[in-house]
């Protein structure tokens, strides 16, 4: 049935694109006019409706005519979203949801509470990490996905949701009944000083209220006496163009160039600037990035470094360098690419397509080229820069090498990875129960391991103990990370891996004794010419 539901979206598909939506531009079948075209489309669904093998309702074949038709533009970012992907898009974007704000895994032992968000209904009423969600309304949780978990514990605002849940250490079950209420998600995840005057701030979405939440952490950290920043945009997968253009206000100057957009459509074709003062121009700032960078972020990454005012860590970043503008249509919507974002030195933030569009020749949007040597820039001081997509870092920290040790302890797992994450879970949880870690700087010690290696074996996770012992540094890392969240808290957990950090080591390394933006561009000037 998969495969002869894929023959109709082909069909369809096609006969969408030669027909009713591309007709306007004087495409798909070549000699026939509008009309032609949809008489064209009509009759190819006509005959799928009436002579395919499977009976299938005029709404699915419609529903597949959309998606075929989207799907060979080759363009991830441009779909159809029906009501319920419209309401997340919805969440991301506005950074509310209505619920009871719980970060939650799912493992053997059922809803494990990560985190509960601060002031949130969960966590007024008392409800922990470590705690196992074991029954929403009187349900029990067992086998629920996340999805599931979710969907039964959001709601509309000001109703009620009964949960039931286990402590580690604690024989009976603690009732809770929560009021589900808006809930913010703030765009800054984390802000805290790592010494030296040097401030953190980890912003993980550019939803409404980035540009404010971004502005307010770092006064906040200049009040604590942080004199340089690093700016962690690492797996921030973007989100609005506005709030990309405010960040990037923030560290520049009035009248310097932020962004600008080309498309085809009228209006699409923009071109933004910085309005106000800059707040923290004293600020040597670093700006931390990754495959995982996206968007607005590479908005600000890209127009921060074209002008000198940060110095890019990392690794490149993802090239999703086009704008998205999204038409409602009755309860569902569609999300069409509008336009490819440049920096202010030209460079387009868009990665080569493996597949591009039919770019005509009536098209007003030029795409880099796969397979050519990509296009050097310069910066505001002279600096060179590569184009041709994504963001490429001053300074490249690659990610932790795999290690030999590393991929013989992974073969050995196979299947068996979540029941291995499942172990770590529940020794964390029996060390959170036992009390017996008292100090969040604790050290994983060999006894550790040899308790968790047999608490693997007595799940059935065998593997040869000298395979274990050779990736001791990388289960060290993963159980430390497991204790750290559930005997401390997720900010213990998050503080450990920042101190860990490759890529943030080496920005508090530039950063330690710089006193200004210029001696910082000019100590990376010093290293690149060594």
């Amino acid at each position: 049935m998969r495969r002869r539901g894929g023959i109709v979206i082909v069909m369809l598909g096609g006969a969408l694109l030669s027909g009713g939506w591309l007709m306007s531009r004087g495409t798909g079948v070549k000699g026939l006019d509008r009309a032609a075209r949809e008489h064209l489309f009509a009759e190819v669904f006509d005959h799928v409706k009436q002579d395919y093998v499977d009976t299938l309702a005029d709404s699915t074949l419609y529903r597949r005519a959309i998606d075929g038709a989207l799907r060979e533009l080759h363009d991830p970012h441009t779909m159809f979203l029906d009501a319920r992907r419209l309401g997340r898009l919805d969440e991301s974007t506005s950074g509310h949801y209505a619920g009871v704000g719980i970060q939650m895994d799912v493992r053997d032992s059922g809803i494990t509470v990560i985190a509960t968000l601060p002031g949130t209904p969960a966590e007024q009423a008392g409800i922990m990490t470590g705690d196992r969600i074991v029954a929403i309304e009187g349900k029990p949780t067992s086998g629920f996905t996340v999805e599931e978990a979710l969907k039964a514990l959001r709601g509309q605002p000001g109703t009620e949701v009964q949960v039931a849940v286990a402590r580690p250490g604690m024989g009976e079950r603690l009732p809770f009944t929560l009021i589900r209420r808006d809930i913010l998600v703030n765009p800054v995840r984390h802000a805290l000083l790592v010494g030296d005057g040097i401030g953190y701030v980890d912003l993980g979405i550019f939803s409404a209220a980035a540009a404010v939440d971004l502005s307010r952490a770092i006064d906040s950290l200049r009040a604590a006496g942080a004199h340089s920043l690093v700016l962690d945009l690492r797996g921030d997968p973007g989100g609005l163009l506005d709030q990309g253009v405010d960040v990037a206000d923030l560290f520049l100057d009035p009248g310097q160039a932020i962004v600008s957009t080309r498309g085809r459509s009228a209006g699409e074709t923009r071109s933004f600037t910085d309005h106000l003062p800059q707040k923290w121009s004293d600020m040597p700032l670093v700006v931390l990035t990754d495959s995982g960078s996206a968007s607005a972020s590479e908005i600000v990454a890209g127009a921060l470094q074209d002008h000198d005012r940060a110095v890019i860590i990392g690794t490149a970043t993802y090239g999703k360098g086009s704008a998205q503008r999204v038409f409602r249509v009755g309860d569902d919507a569609v999300k069409v690419t509008t336009a490819l974002w440049y920096t202010p030195s030209g460079r387009s933030i868009d990665r080569p397509r493996v597949a591009p569009i039919d770019a005509r020749n009536d098209s007003a949007v030029s795409r880099p080229e796969s397979g050519k040597s990509r296009p050097t820039f310069h910066t505001d001081g002279g600096r060179q820069m590569v184009g041709g997509g994504g963001i490429v870092p001053d300074i490249i920290v690659p990610k932790r090498r795999v290690t030999a040790a590393d991929r013989a302890f992974q073969t050995a797992l196979g299947a068996k990875v979540p029941r291995f994450f499942d172990a770590m879970v529940e020794f964390a949880l029996a060390q959170k129960a036992s009390r017996a870690i008292t100090n969040e700087n604790f050290e994983v010690t060999p006894r550790m391991r040899d308790a968790f290696y047999l608490r693997l074996v007595a799940r059935g996770i065998l593997m040869p103990r000298a395979v274990f012992d050779s990736a001791r540094a990388l289960v060290s890392q993963a159980l430390a990370a497991q204790v750290s969240r559930y005997v401390f808290g997720a900010r213990s957990e998050f503080g450990r891996a920042l101190r860990q950090d490759s890529t943030m080591i080496r920005g508090v390394q530039l950063l330690r004794g710089v006193q200004s933006q210029k001696a910082l561009v000019e100590r990376i000037a010093s290293l690149r010419s060594r």
